[in-house]
């Protein structure tokens, strides 16, 4: 079973979180041959579920955090439901894609193999998908994102963040590998959305449990002393992707 990390920040996980570009869906579903069925897993708070609704008839969108799926977006063509990434109802050969946004790395991986290839066509696509500590185009804040990230929060990251730090290079991923490619996220915020994004990282959560105080604090009078006049600056996610076919 699969961590479950995110439960407690859940509204601000939907509100801080970055979407992802249209440019990575399109390049997925440049793979995948039919569109009749699709199954977000871990899907938070159904961020990648929406980019397929013009695509499938029908998304089928999983979390093991009911207050994820209470916070998700609802849309006629999604059906959520709490399930394990890694044992569901699903009858067997229903989707043509599988995807896993952010959070392939907390997954049992021989597990889910298994799961996804019951579940999935022969043929199927199954992507996944993460990106790294965001880049700011000032040179100051960066310098701060980076200390906050490693020298603040840093021992408090669960083990599984080391494959996110890899870009996914050192995860097991046992389907047949299809090229890949990597893409950005980019984002204009101001500095109350930075610091809501650093709100939801599990390591921060992890130090608040630990220590009864929040790290951010030790970090947003150095960032406010360096912006405050309520402008907006440029950040940008670098993500890779895992792409790969199910074959039975």
């Amino acid at each position: 079973m699969a961590k479950d990390l995110f439960s407690k920040q859940s509204d601000l996980y939907a509100k801080y979180r970055p979407t992802y570009p249209h440019a990575l869906i399109d390049y997925i579903l440049g793979f995948v041959d039919n569109k009749h069925a699709a199954w977000d897993c871990a899907t938070g708070n159904g961020q990648a579920a929406l980019l397929y609704v013009d695509y499938f008839e029908k998304i089928f969108a999983t979390d093991i955090s009911e207050k994820q799926i209470a916070n998700a977006t609802s849309h006629p063509k999604i059906i959520y439901s709490i399930s394990e990434a890694e044992k569901t109802s699903f009858a067997d050969n229903t989707f043509d894609l599988i995807t896993v946004s952010q959070a392939y790395h907390w997954l049992q991986f021989e597990s889910f193999f298994k799961e996804a290839t019951r579940v999935g066509k022969n043929g199927s696509i199954v992507a996944c998908w993460g990106y790294k500590l965001a880049v700011a185009s000032d040179e100051k804040i960066d310098e701060l994102v980076k200390f906050f990230y490693a020298d603040i929060v840093g021992k408090y990251w669960d083990a599984e963040r080391k494959f996110v730090d890899a870009k996914y290079e050192t995860i097991p991923f046992k389907f047949e590998r299809l090229q890949s490619k990597e893409f950005y996220i980019n984002v204009e915020w101001n500095v109350d959305e930075l610091l809501g994004y650093f709100s939801t990282w599990s390591s921060v959560q992890h130090f608040i449990k630990i220590n009864n105080s929040n790290p951010i604090d030790q970090v947003e009078r150095k960032i406010r002393a360096h912006w405050n006049d309520g402008s907006k600056k440029h950040f940008s996610f670098q993500l890779f992707l895992l792409l790969g076919r199910i074959v039975k």
